[in-house]
């Protein structure tokens, strides 16, 4: 059924009465996710779509509903707070939807939560979804995707759509699909997801995609060249991007010789990993993978 998220998995919004909020969350609803709650400062009493309780703080949220997952639409200034509120209340899973959370503000939520019983997935992130679970925790578009064995994980929300969209036009359905985020700091590496994906007896092997700026990638190779037991097709973006240059993310630019397209695609073909060659690929390379998975010997 995937990782990290299900059917029982019971969804707080943070930010549901916003333009962004009110949008996505209703998307969840629609896709079949258990929005249990809704969180606006100043709103308490009112409900969401006539059904779902919105509350005045996180803590009476989860006290009330027994929310275990917080999806986050606040705005950039106040998205630390948000998630520190959540991790308060000891929501296991925290998602921040958010773009432009200032650098700072990462730095000093990422030591905060620190030895709390939380993870946080972001922020600039597209979320997560279980097909098989209808559960979809973010703002991908929840029609693309369908039920299966492979596992998506991506720095960017774009060409996670895109790798799904190639993958269901082949007729190879999805496990989980996470957007880890795009930002220089974030709370969920690729090392994380590949580890719940490496102990998932449900995803038989996995698309990866990454792109210039940091060494993720080279840490995500290390770990799959020494532990990693399933295929795994790799991505990178951001061949032609000039030194120095931020492409996209804020995470997305070459400050050095490890930050190149280059130095990943080697990193992770001596791990062993099937390198696309460009994102017009993703799903032939990736479907003859899982073909051989599926021959007999």
């Amino acid at each position: 059924m995937g990782i990290l998220v299900d059917e029982n998995s019971r969804i707080l919004v943070q930010g549901i009465t916003g333009r962004e909020g009110s949008f996505h969350a209703s998307a969840c609803r629609a896709y079949g996710t258990n929005v249990v709650a809704g969180v606006t400062p100043g709103r308490g009493g009112q409900l969401f779509e006539d059904e779902v309780p919105i509350f005045n703080s996180v803590e009476e949220a989860v006290r009330e509903t027994q929310a275990d997952v917080a999806l986050g639409f606040v705005p950039p200034a106040f998205a630390a707070d948000a998630i520190a509120e959540a991790a308060d209340a000891e929501i296991p899973l925290i998602i921040c939807i958010t773009e432009g959370v200032p650098v700072l503000d990462t730095v000093r939520i990422s030591r905060y939560l620190e030895n709390k019983p939380v993870r946080l997935i972001g922020p600039n992130c597209p979320g997560l979804i279980t097909p098989g679970a209808n559960c979809k925790i973010g703002i991908m578009p929840g029609s693309i995707h369908q039920p299966g064995r492979v596992g998506v994980v991506s720095r960017s929300g774009t060409l996670t759509y895109e790798a799904v969209g190639q993958l269901t036009n082949l007729d190879i359905g999805q496990s989980s699909c996470v957007g880890i985020g795009g930002d220089q700091i974030i709370g969920t590496s690729f090392v994380d997801v590949l580890r719940m994906f490496n102990d998932d007896p449900e995803t038989d092997m996995v698309v990866f995609i990454g792109e210039i700026g940091g060494t993720m990638e080279q840490q995500a190779a290390d770990y799959i060249k020494e532990s990693f037991g399933k295929p795994i097709c790799a991505l990178i973006v951001g061949a032609a991007a000039p030194a120095g240059k931020r492409m996209g993310h804020a995470g997305a630019i070459i400050t050095g010789d490890s930050a190149r397209a280059e130095s990943k695609i080697a990193a992770l073909r001596d791990a062993g990993a099937i390198i696309i060659p460009t994102p017009a690929d993703i799903g032939v390379t990736a479907q003859t993978v899982f073909q051989g998975l599926r021959s007999p010997g």
